[in-house]
C-alpha cells in the first residue's frame, strides 16, 4: 500500500477534524442524560429475568 505525499496542509486539515471530533465528545461525554421511565422499567424487567429464560442467539436466527 503505497501512502499519498503529506503536507502541512493535510496534516492541518486532519488536526482540524480530530479536534472537532473530540470536541463532539467532550460535550456529549459532559451532557448528564437520564434513561426515559419506559427504559427504566425495560431494565428493570430484565434484571429481573432468570437466565434460563434468555434466548441465545443461535435460538433466533
Amino acid at each position: 500500500m503505497e501512502m499519498g505525499t503529506v503536507t502541512l496542509e493535510s496534516i492541518k486539515r486532519d488536526i482540524k477534524k480530530l479536534s472537532a471530533d473530540i470536541e463532539l465528545i467532550k460535550n456529549i461525554l459532559i451532557e448528564k442524560y437520564e434513561l426515559s421511565d419506559w427504559a427504566k422499567n425495560e431494565l428493570k424487567k430484565a434484571r429481573e429475568t432468570p437466565e434460563n429464560e434468555y434466548v441465545g442467539i443461535n435460538e433466533i436466527i
